[in-house]
């Protein structure tokens, strides 16, 4: 048992009292004292039980592509974790963490959608719908606004080649929203992994809903490496879609060792996907989740990599938006470089089409 572990199980306690705060937000929102606000346009939620990790912002990004290759105008909300603001603003590509937080801006730059961010993911809709345009005309693989301009379309999404009438051409993405239910969703997409099935709830775990939450999904994503983890959730009682996704590390080519960090929920993840991509580490560096990287740390690694006689540093897509004002710090004999982290769903068509005919069911709504 790590230190770690044995901390987290002095914290069992107090995990009953967490539980009864769920419990208590519960109640409220059936008993609609805690109200749930609805958007005009249909709302797919992205999320998991636990604090992170589960891959929520490439699956955003690779569902973003495919809705939009289909042919829907797509735009993300998202909170903006680490934002200085709180009022709602629509994500610049070039802007900064402390402008827009590190996920929307890598969801704006990867995804090519609008991406909006607020404190409350309602006024981000708000904002994001007052921008959408009220003409909207469908054409293949893209999406013609008013005036005749057209959203490009993206090449390359992880589901391909289908075609379908779409109902509601405009649709809302919320990233990492399955426990923000003040807004209503029309989907509910759960990632979920072995470690979030087998963990305990916070503070003693990582999970941030019980188990018994997983039922609120329309569909669960497990990784299709764990064949078992879906026979465990059919004799559990889940009766859903389950899709199957697979993780895929882009890691660039270097000569030699380099020494790997990242600022993220999980990253063991990270690390074993470096060297099952064939990297060879010669370090391994963890910041907390979300870090925010100054030039003493910039410092740290450096000294580190020459020491392990690494020929390169490397870190995750989400790390190297936070690095953006200091990339020019780094020598030409210690680059940096990013391994990007893309999802792909089995039978990816099936998949897609099921999504599209669950939002062509849904019944328009008026404008707010």
């Amino acid at each position: 048992m790590t230190a770690g572990e044995a901390a987290r199980r002095l914290l069992l306690p107090l995990t009953p009292l967490y539980g009864l705060g769920l419990a208590l937000r519960e109640r409220r929102l059936r008993s609609g004292r805690e109200p749930v606000r609805r958007l005009r346009f249909p709302v797919i939620s992205i999320g998991n039980l636990s604090t992170g990790g589960a891959g929520k912002t490439p699956f955003t990004i690779a569902l973003a592509q495919a809705l939009t290759y289909a042919g829907f105008a797509i735009d993300v909300l998202s909170r903006g974790f680490g934002r200085h603001a709180s009022s709602p603003a629509r994500v610049r590509p070039d802007g900064t963490p402390a402008e827009f937080g590190d996920e929307p801006l890598l969801i704006a730059r990867d995804a090519a959608v609008p991406v909006y961010v607020a404190s409350q993911r309602y006024e981000a809709g708000l904002l994001a719908e007052s921008e959408a345009p009220s003409d909207v005309v469908l054409k293949k693989n893209a999406v013609i606004l008013s005036g005749g301009r057209a959203a490009p379309a993206v090449e390359g999404p992880a589901f391909q080649n289908v075609s379908t009438a779409h109902q509601h051409p405009v649709v809302h993405i919320l990233d990492d929203a399955f426990q923000h239910r003040q807004l209503h969703r029309d989907i509910d997409i759960l990632l979920l992994n072995r470690d979030d099935w087998h963990d305990r709830l916070l503070p003693a775990g990582n999970l941030r809903e019980p188990r018994r939450a997983a039922m609120r999904a329309s569909v669960i994503a497990i990784p299709a490496g764990d064949p078992e983890l879906e026979l465990d959730l059919r004799a559990w009682g889940w009766k859903g879609p389950i899709w199957r996704s697979h993780r895929h590390m882009d890691v660039p080519p270097v000569s030699g060792p380099v020494l790997a960090f990242c600022g993220i929920a999980r990253p063991g993840q990270f690390f074993a996907g470096l060297e099952a991509a064939g990297l060879r580490l010669a370090g391994r560096v963890p910041f907390r989740d979300h870090h925010p990287y100054a030039p003493r740390d910039l410092d740290r690694l450096q000294a580190a990599a020459h020491a392990a006689g690494a020929a390169a540093l490397v870190t995750t897509a989400k790390d190297h938006v936070r690095l953006t004002a200091l990339l020019a710090t780094f020598p030409q004999d210690l680059p940096l470089l990013t391994a990007g982290l893309r999802i792909e769903i089995e039978e990816e068509s099936a998949a897609l089409d099921w999504l599209i005919t669950r939002l062509n069911s849904i019944p328009p709504r008026p404008p707010l």
